[in-house]
């Protein structure tokens, strides 16, 4: 099926202004829209009959649905989607939503659990959908590591700090990755972790590799120089080291082991600085709509959330709204990205993250 890229390049003015009505409509009222509702809106004077023909044809794009028959038509998660990217406008912030926010970040509470709070409670009562705040990042030592599978394009890391603390963060796994291996990368982890902040084991991995890599190298160099073999793909994920004439090898089954083995070492390794890396990283300004959103797809509701930085311009946590896929999301984006660029504004005044 077509992207909703070119689907939208392929829309002429009056499937638009139709989409978008049914879309703005839906997102307003909950219910489907009807052609006749339609024809009392459009800018160009039309019948019945034709905007039931391009609601058709929108539905055949996979656009539209009709939960009913003749009972209008409602925009699928693709068209919401579309909207979002294309067509939506977004308005501006309201005094009173901006003073509701504002008023969040008043008097002098060192602590930055109550702000936090005070501002998800904000959120929550401007936008009457579910808040939902990250706190920023902890670098205490870290006391376990766990890697949680949600499907082949999503995991989960549990981090249980040395002061009590638990954070749970999502991240997409590098291919190929497994429970199995998932669970092998933990052990080893929660083997070094002791005392170890995350950025900690990151630098000591990466220690690791690049001893496991300089053993390497100095193993295979007779071997190369002597024309026996040759590297593929050097220093890279996919490195192969191409071995020819073994039978020749004074002692080659033993040195080709003992490569095989440094090379398993410095793969496993790569994938654990992988894992510690994503589970680091942050995820810019997104808006996920129904099953998009891993975590909340089973109950058919979106998620509009936006990152907040320290003064160093690095993210430390987010601020979002969580509501049915009919949110008003011209209002409701603007807030989210307004309250997040001030949690981070007061978080790096008072030195936090």
């Amino acid at each position: 099926m077509t992207d909703g890229s070119n689907i939208f390049a392929e829309l002429n003015e009056r499937s638009r202004e139709v989409f978008r009505r049914v879309v703005e409509g839906y997102l307003e009222t909950g219910d489907p829209v009807g052609s006749r509702t339609l024809t009392r809106q459009m800018s160009e004077k039309l019948s019945a009959a034709t905007v039931r023909n391009v609601m058709q044809d929108l539905e055949y794009l996979g656009l539209l649905d009709s939960p009913h028959i003749s009972a209008g038509r409602v925009p699928t998660q693709r068209g919401l989607r579309m909207f979002v990217d294309g067509l939506m406008e977004i308005s501006q912030l309201t005094p009173d939503d901006r003073e509701k926010i504002d008023a969040t970040m008043g008097g002098n509470d060192p602590d930055v659990g109550s702000l936090l709070d005070r501002v998800g409670s904000a959120l929550s009562g401007i936008t009457q959908g579910a808040s939902l705040v990250l706190t920023p990042k902890h670098e205490a030592p870290i006391r376990h590591i766990e890697f949680v599978s949600l499907g082949h394009d999503r995991a989960l890391v549990v981090l249980v700090f040395a002061d009590g603390q638990v954070e749970n963060r999502v991240f997409v796994p590098p291919p190929g990755q497994t429970p199995s291996s998932m669970r092998e990368a933990a052990n080893f982890l929660n083997a070094i972790a002791e005392g170890r902040t995350l950025s900690d084991l990151r630098r000591q991995i990466g220690t690791e590799i690049a001893a496991r890599r300089q053993e390497l190298d100095s193993l295979a160099r007779d071997l190369v120089e002597s024309g026996m073999a040759q590297w593929e793909n050097e220093g890279e994920h996919t490195e192969r080291l191409i071995v020819r004439g073994r039978a020749n090898l004074i002692g080659g089954e033993e040195d080709l082991d003992r490569i095989r083995s440094l090379f398993n070492d410095l793969e496993r390794k790569r994938d654990i600085a992988s894992f510690l890396q994503l589970a680091e990283d942050g995820e810019g300004v997104r808006i996920f709509i129904g099953s998009e959103n891993k975590l909340f797809s089973l109950s058919g509701s979106s998620l509009v959330v936006s990152p907040y930085m320290n003064s160093d311009r690095k993210i430390i946590g987010a601020v979002g709204v969580i509501g049915p896929t009919r949110l008003n999301y011209g209002r409701i984006v603007p807030i989210v990205d307004y309250t997040a660029q001030l949690v981070g504004r007061m978080l790096s005044g008072r030195g936090k993250g």
